[in-house]
């Protein structure tokens, strides 16, 4: 394969293998990392003896990936505070079923039911379930029997279904609550906002031990919503808010002086409500914060 088609298909398979790495991984960073590493090895590999190369990459990516995970999960349990996952932001597109089926596998509540598994099970269910592989086709990619693939798949889908994870919340119902919660923070005003929490909301903040932030999840409105009226009001009501499109959903990135100093996503329930605030203050986790195409 000359080298310009060697690199054409590697670039039109791109956002696909950034998809798979990053929904295993919840880090833009090390999915950066896993697509170069597995890049690379497509340089270095003689193209003659392989029948699917689309195939071929899928599987080094994801060997790759789960290399890296367990490596994150190691690191992850001297974590300071909350975990979250990495911010992406994602480059806009029309809303059809598809990419809105897509979206619901990048929100963060979705990502942190993803850390609930064990790498092979979030390869498997990922493969599966979003990228419409073949038991067999994923058989090969983990080096596992059919039936193992089969039993890790059905495990996820328990955890995942049990959750009820995976759901879209309309457009319209959104920004609603991105108004009200903005409106709450710069004016100290929380009506609305409480109109549309549920009772039992939670606030998770990631400083990563990096900047100041909470260590713990706050839960419940009567300590969620002073928390905003009061402590946020007194250092975001100055900053600029920008309306973006994060992890599927629509959020906000926290900006001073062009530096991103806080991404907030939330999570809904099934009846609209807001069930969960997220938001991510670790500067390591918004460097760079660039619009992706993900698949």
């Amino acid at each position: 394969m000359p080298e310009h088609d060697h690199t054409d298909m590697f670039e039109a398979c791109r956002p696909r293998l950034y998809g798979l790495a990053y929904r295993i991984l919840g880090s833009r960073a090390d999915a950066e990392d896993a697509v170069q590493d597995t890049f690379i090895k497509w340089q270095n590999t003689r193209q003659e003896g392989i029948e699917n190369p689309a195939a071929w990459l899928m599987t080094s990516c994801t060997r790759r990936s789960i290399d890296l995970l367990r490596s994150a999960h190691r690191a992850r349990v001297d974590y300071v505070g909350s975990w979250l996952p990495e911010p992406l932001h994602m480059a806009t597109d029309h809303e059809t079923d598809t990419r809105l089926e897509l979206a619901s596998t990048l929100t963060t509540a979705f990502m942190l039911m993803l850390e609930r598994l064990t790498p092979k099970e979030r390869a498997a269910y990922l493969l599966h379930d979003i990228f419409d592989l073949s038991y067999a086709e994923i058989s090969g990619m983990l080096t596992l029997q059919e039936t193992t693939c089969r039993k890790l798949v059905s495990r996820a889908k328990g955890q995942i279904d049990k959750n009820k994870i995976r759901s879209y919340t309309p457009v319209e119902r959104q920004e609603q609550l991105l108004c009200a919660f903005q409106q709450a923070i710069t004016t100290g005003t929380p009506a609305q906002l409480a109109t549309l929490l549920s009772d039992d909301i939670r606030l998770s903040a990631d400083g990563g031990g990096k900047v100041q932030t909470l260590l713990e999840t706050l839960r419940g409105k009567a300590d969620v919503i002073p928390f905003l009226v009061e402590r946020l009001y007194a250092w975001w009501a100055s900053y600029d808010w920008i309306t973006a499109e994060i992890n599927g959903t629509r959020g906000f990135f926290l900006q001073k002086d062009s530096e991103i100093l806080a991404s907030v996503t939330f999570a809904y329930g099934e009846n609209g409500d807001v069930t969960d605030i997220y938001i991510v203050r670790n500067p390591d986790k918004l460097r760079r914060m660039t619009p992706e195409i993900v698949h």
